[in-house]
């Protein structure tokens, strides 16, 4: 059992940075594959970024590739997604998600989510 807790939303301008955080509770941390996930009003939860269990492989949605960086620190049971060069395009709640299948992009591979966290870009 993994709960899930994300913070670092908020309110940013158009080129700017935001640095989300997600923490996880229980002593199986590190055996779960951590995934970032967006969802906008009216639209799907849609994939951002995935990282393996140890954190030497990431991968990233197209749209998101070279702005985005996914990391974990399995030592605090946290995940992070820096955000930089931020879009209003990319205004959406942001969800972590734990997965027990490698390096899994679609949202029906995560057992475990957060509430989520708002991020809204204005131009």
């Amino acid at each position: 059992q993994v709960v899930l807790v994300e913070s670092g939303g908020g309110l940013v301008q158009a080129g700017g940075s935001l640095r989300l955080s997600c923490a996880a509770s229980g002593r199986t941390f590190s055996a779960y594959g951590m995934g970032w996930f967006r969802q906008a009003p009216g639209k799907e939860r849609d994939f951002v970024a995935v990282i393996s269990r140890g954190g030497g492989t990431t991968d990233y949605a197209d749209s998101v590739k070279g702005r985005f960086t996914i990391s974990r620190d399995n030592a605090k049971n946290t995940v992070f997604l820096q955000m930089n060069n931020l879009e209003p395009e990319d205004t959406a709640v942001y969800y972590c998600g734990a997965s027990s299948v490698l390096m899994a992009t679609r949202g029906y591979s995560y057992r475990y989510w957060g509430q989520g966290t708002q991020v809204t870009v204005s131009s």
